[in-house]
């Protein structure tokens, strides 16, 4: 079969990518390494109780270190979501001296749509312009109004529930209702705004609707916050629950799974990408897969090393020399955690699918950062403890059932996220000496958060302490040194955009310098990080991307 597009990866941008060009008419081959995952039907423990599990949800910690060392790390992995993350043993990468990364990956039809924590926000031109601000990194070659029409036609696609706050450093979205803020924040909100009024504490920007879309088959948010094991509703934007069955309703959609991209092969004539190799990863048969155009989506890590393991010595589209280079991930820590006295008379119902966020607010219009050039945001919220707290607690019997019958104390929580400066020496390889499963090299990764960094995170320490203090709350903890890299599930870079071939892998379309038909839109595109969450970035970019090569093959320009 013939074919005018081809896709690499099935998540967040994988499965816009096919979303835009196949609603624009093209025939489109999507390839993802993973097993396939239908909607609804294979989200094996969705509605199962602890008492279901043979783990009771705890999982088998026997198993998870041998074969889910990283995995396990992350958040939200659990004995009801394993089958959603990759198995580390038989997926291995190598870090250089002195790196501690934890990569969090999900091979699967949908990727890591099905596990992605949802926090959506547009990025300014504080962001945009923070690399030729202050001279870190090659300035990006777009600005927040390239995007903003791309943000929106995203947003309300997917669905945002948020609220509106009308600020610079966080661009308003379309959104729907948000969710609300609990007593504890609400009084944290207010609080902090009299004390600090450049501060705002608002609700999460969620990819959770809030109302429902019929039309689509997606229902309202169940307020259960058990999203990873997948939603059979559609209540949370995944690939399964969205983009997939909008490319599939056009008949031009191909999916195969369990092959794993290997290279692509260029014609040194016209510079074109004229084959896609794959692997089946069951029966290890390799097939080429050809087409006009190709959008490499495997994630930002996959799509370097696709990179760098085509075109020969020195990879693919690496006429500058910077391919796998300026890797980034948020530095990121538990900033503080205070006890709230005060509260007890109230409590909550559901399980709300978000927190809350103080937006950046430090070196904004003028540079007042405390060592760093850049800035910081806050995640986290109030919660109340539940009768889950009786696992710390002394006690038998009635006496200890009636004491976890009621809710406990509130307490509340700002993490911090950090800028990650761009870095040469941030980068990724290929360990061409030891091969996985498939044959292929093991990718190399070489990371370290630098001065401003830490610089950051020392700052965000001492004011969110003083901002919990201010609400009323007594600080119990706080630190300022980021955890490993990739902790903050936001690694991004290796194949950035700029302005010049000489300096960048992309060009302002998210399309190669060195070839033609090639567009990268996944996070390996991105010149910097900002410190808010990048995966709605990527999306607007993506449909970006797709719509303007299909103008360029229509105009035989690719």
């Amino acid at each position: 079969m013939e074919f005018d597009a081809i896709v690499v990866g099935s998540g967040i941008t994988g499965g816009w990518a096919a979303k835009e060009l196949t609603q624009a008419g093209l025939k489109v081959l999507m390839i993802e390494r993973g097993r396939p995952i239908r909607h609804g039907e294979d989200y094996a423990t969705e509605s199962k109780a602890p008492w279901d599990m043979p783990f009771r949800g705890e999982g088998d910690q026997a198993l998870y270190a041998r074969d889910y060392p990283v995995q396990s790390l992350n958040r939200h992995f659990t004995e009801f979501t394993e089958d959603h993350f990759v198995n580390d043993a038989a997926n291995p990468y190598t870090t250089g001296d002195g790196t501690d990364f934890t990569w969090f990956r999900s091979y699967q039809l949908g990727g890591r749509s099905l596990t992605w924590g949802r926090q959506s926000y547009r990025w300014s031109d504080y962001d945009f312009g923070a690399n030729l601000r202050d001279g870190h990194g090659t300035d990006w070659p777009i600005r927040y109004a390239d995007l903003a029409p791309w943000y929106a036609k995203v947003e309300d696609f997917i669905g945002v529930s948020g609220a509106a706050e009308g600020l610079k450093q966080l661009p308003d979205g379309h959104f729907q209702p948000p969710m609300a803020l609990n007593v504890v924040e609400h009084h944290a909100r207010v609080e902090i705004a009299k004390r600090w009024p450049d501060r705002c504490l608002t609700i999460g920007r969620t990819a959770n609707l809030t109302e429902g879309k019929p039309d689509e088959g997606r229902a309202p948010c169940q307020n259960r916050s058990i999203c990873a094991r997948g939603c059979s509703f559609g209540a949370y934007f995944s690939t399964q629950s969205s983009t997939l069955p909008a490319a599939q309703k056009t008949g031009l959609l191909t999916v195969i799974t369990d092959a794993v991209v290997e290279s692509l092969d260029q014609d040194p004539v016209t510079r074109r990408i004229v084959g896609v190799r794959y692997i089946d990863t069951r029966t290890k048969t390799r097939t080429t897969a050809t087409a006009r155009l190709v959008f490499l989506n495997a994630g930002s890590f996959n799509s370097v090393q696709i990179l760098l393991n085509s075109g020969g010595e020195h990879g693919l589209a690496n006429s500058s020399g910077v391919l796998g280079t300026h890797i980034m991930d948020h530095a990121n820590t538990l900033s503080a955690m205070a006890m709230m006295p005060g509260f007890e008379a109230h409590t909550t119902f559901g399980n709300r699918p978000t927190g809350v966020i103080v937006p950046r607010y430090r070196n904004l219009d003028t540079m007042d950062g405390i060592g760093h050039t850049r800035g910081f945001s806050f995640q986290g919220g109030a919660l109340q403890s539940t009768w889950t707290q009786g696992k710390r607690m002394a006690g038998v019997g009635t006496d200890l059932k009636d004491k976890l019958r009621v809710p406990g104390p509130w307490r509340m929580v700002l993490v911090g996220f950090a800028d990650c400066m761009p870095r040469a020496t941030n980068r990724l390889t290929l360990d061409r000496k030891r091969q996985d499963a498939n044959g292929l090299p093991l990718l190399h990764v070489e990371f370290s958060f630098g001065e401003q960094e830490h610089a950051a995170l020392a700052q965000a320490k001492a004011e969110a302490h003083e901002m919990l203090t201010a609400a009323g709350g007594t600080v119990m903890m706080g630190f300022d040194r980021p955890g490993p890299g990739g902790t903050a599930i936001h690694e991004m870079g290796g194949a950035r955009m700029g302005h010049d071939p000489a300096t960048s892998v992309l060009n302002r379309w998210s399309q190669a310098h060195d070839v033609p038909n090639l567009f990268v839109t996944d996070g390996a595109q991105m010149s910097s990080s900002a410190c808010q969450n990048p995966s709605l970035t990527y999306m607007a970019l993506t449909a970006r991307a797709a719509h303007t090569a299909v103008g360029m093959l229509r105009e035989g320009k690719i």
